[in-house]
Parts: C-alpha cells; structure tokens; sequence
C-alpha cells in the first residue's frame, strides 16, 4: 500500500510536517486551506512556501479555494485522510453555551470531510478537533462527536479516538485535544481488530494506545448508534469518556489515566536574547495586565434578569518557567486573560511570547511562518495549528499499520 496523505484544513502543514519528519516516505497527493472572509489567504500561502501546491486529477489548482467547491471526485486517491476540521465552535475562547457543535458556521465543513471520504473511501483517516467535541451542544450532549460516529460506521469505518494533553506526552505545552483514527473494515488492520475486543483496543492494542500509552483505565460504558443520520442529529446524547472504540455502531469508552513523560517546561523554549521591545508590557499596560490575570468578582444580570455573581481565579502572571505552556489560542499577543506573559529570561521584564516561541510550543520549525504575514496572523496561525509531535507519534504506529497492508 502507498504512503499517500489528503490533507483538509491544512493550516500552515502541521500534519504534514509531522509525517514527513518519520522519513518514511509519506507523500501529500493534495491538501485544502481556505480562510473564509480573509483578503489574504496567509496559512495557505505559507503552506506553499514550504511545500509547494498540489494539482488535481484535472491538472488544475483548487488548494487556496473553498473546500465546497471543490468536485471531490478530482481530489487524487490517497491511503491516508487527515484534517483539524475547523473548531471555532467548540473553542476554550467561547462559553460551552454558546457553541453550536457542527450546526456552527466552520462545523458544517464536517460534511467536506464526510463528501471527501465517500468520493475516495481512503482506507485511514487521522483527524482532530477540541476535547469539548465529545460533550457538544451544552443542550444534547454527545449528540455532535456522534453523527460524526454514524457518518463514519455508515461508510465501513470503525473507530478509534483519545483525547490527549500534549504535555502529558512531552510537549511544551497543556493542550488537550481529541484525535479520531478511522479505518474502513475491510483492511487488513480492520479485519484483524474485529477480533479483537474492546477494552483490549482502547487499552494497549489500537493505533491510539500505541501512540499515547496510559497507566490505567476506567469502567467501560457502551452503547448502540443508529445509521439514520437526522435521527441521530435529533435525539442521539451519549456521555463520550476521553477514550473510545466504535465499530458497526456500537460504542466503547472509557476513562483513562495517561502516560506521563517528561514534558518540555516553557523555560526552555523561551529565546534567551535579541527580542523587540514590542513584545514587552510597557509600564502603562502594566495595571491592565494585572487585573485581567488576578481573581475577580463581578455582580451580572442574565438576560431574563437574575442577577448573579460572575467570579473567576487568578492566572499565574507570569508563566511559570518549570511548567509547560497553557494552550495556545488564536488571540495569543492581544490583551487577553489567556494570553501566556513571560520574565524574560535576559532582562527580568515581562513580556508576550515571541511568534518564534509559539511556533516552538506547537513543535514547529523556528521562523515557520515567517513567510510575509504580519505577527498577528503568525499567532493566529500558531492558535489553530497542531502540536506536530503528537502527528509524529501517530504516524510512527500507522507506519507499522501500513507494512502490513497490500
């Protein structure tokens, strides 16, 4: 079998940085980012600075476009369908009340995913998204991770996921993210690991547990999905756990304890010397910084009028040296509560991280996506992105997956 990659939503490549860093001979047959309402297309063209672009079967150039519009027939065939599907909708940045889940404006680009694997029916798909997928919408939880469930087991598909915090895994930063590996059943692999059961898959035997080993694992619940999907939109709710197994519509999960490896703490990926003074809080800032990381009390009025009292904790200010990073969003730099600020390691002042030291808690290339976009979007772009080991290690046990492949 070939070591062939479709890579939707790419971003700035963080998938295919990580397969190509096994040396193992992946090649990326296509990949897709749009920005939707952007001017500039900045993470696709930084994309093809490092890669180039990709034609389709018609020999022609749709990549930087709307995945929409794209005749997925065109896209040419590949073993494996990979992609951070939009999450805007499920975000930390947002209330989990005011998510939408895939009714969302980005969400409905599951579908992309869903049209791509009908058209091409690649035998493997790595895909991710926010832990929150598991428990949206706040009204019907469950209800979103499981249409994707029926979407996959009604094209032959079982399935494996795990929600795995970076760090946890030796990464520089404290991002959970949900991975879902799909393989269709009439693989090698996918006959092989229909005997085997469950708790064996989720514990140490699927793609997930090799990756992402774990010390223990909780009581297993279960279930049965149904393979009408309206149905399952309007009254499916399941209580996912961080780790899972489906296959022909019968759910297993899990709560798992994982692995912990040494993580990369943030002081050693900070830059040590030739830093802008823009990057520096200045003293004038400084009062404005402080009370949006300290502990607040605020009296609110919800709009049918209960009053009520918002509180919230403080955040360490500055991050901690000996730790690893907080996760990483989209509005790293700005004024904002979330916003990782540092001692500078040269001076003692505080100061925002660098584009560079985003890159780094991501486990990108230093200067990635220094490719003529503004700083703004270089953290933007760093905010959406994946943690590329994570990619490594996945891949490094499909590559085993694949050796046994026709």
């Amino acid at each position: 079998m070939q070591k062939t990659i479709c890579e939707l939503f790419a971003g700035v490549g963080g998938f295919r940085l990580g397969f190509e860093r096994l040396e193992a001979g992946w090649e990326t047959t296509w990949f897709s980012q749009w920005e939707p309402g952007a001017r500039t297309q900045w993470a696709h063209d930084c994309y093809v600075q490092h890669f180039g672009d990709s034609s389709d079967l018609n020999n022609e150039f749709h990549t930087g476009e709307d995945i929409s519009t794209m005749d997925k027939q065109a896209i040419p065939d590949h073993t494996l369908l990979v992609g951070g599907f939009p999450c805007q909708d499920y975000s930390v940045a947002h209330t989990l009340s005011s998510s939408h889940g895939i009714e969302g404006k980005k969400g409905v680009l599951w579908w992309q995913i869903r049209d791509t694997i009908i058209a091409k029916k690649p035998p493997f798909c790595i895909f991710e998204n926010v832990d929150r997928l598991l428990k949206s919408p706040a009204k019907q939880r469950g209800r979103d991770f499981g249409v994707i469930l029926a979407c996959l087991a009604q094209e032959g598909y079982s399935v494996e996921w795990r929600v795995v915090n970076a760090a946890q895994y030796g990464a520089a930063q404290r991002r959970r993210r949900t991975f879902i590996f799909a393989y269709r059943n009439d693989t090698i692999y996918g006959q092989k690991m229909g005997d085997v059961s469950a708790d064996m898959i989720i514990k140490d035997g699927g793609l997930m547990a090799k990756a992402f080993p774990i010390q223990n694992m909780g009581r297993m619940t279960e279930t049965v999905i149904g393979g009408d999907i309206v149905d399952v939109s309007d009254n499916f709710a399941f209580a996912f756990e961080a780790a899972g197994y489906m296959r022909k519509g019968r759910i297993y999960t899990a709560k798992v304890i994982e692995q912990e490896e040494e993580p990369m703490i943030l002081g050693k990926i900070l830059q040590k010397n030739n830093v802008d003074d823009k990057f520096y809080i200045t003293n004038e800032k400084m009062p404005k910084w402080t009370y949006l990381k300290g502990a607040k009390k605020i009296p609110r009025k919800s709009a049918d009028g209960h009053e009520y009292t918002f509180s919230e904790g403080p955040i360490a200010f500055p991050d901690q040296w000996d730790r690893p990073g907080r996760t990483l969003l989209t509005s790293e730099s700005t004024l904002h509560r979330f916003t990782h600020v540092v001692s500078d390691p040269g001076q003692g002042r505080l100061r925002l991280l660098t584009p560079v030291e985003a890159e780094r808690l991501q486990g990108f290339d230093d200067e990635w996506t220094n490719t003529g976009m503004p700083d703004r979007m270089r953290y933007f772009c760093m905010g959406n992105a994946l943690v590329v080991p994570m990619i490594t290690r996945m891949g490094r046990v499909l590559d085993t997956i694949i050796a046994e492949e026709k």
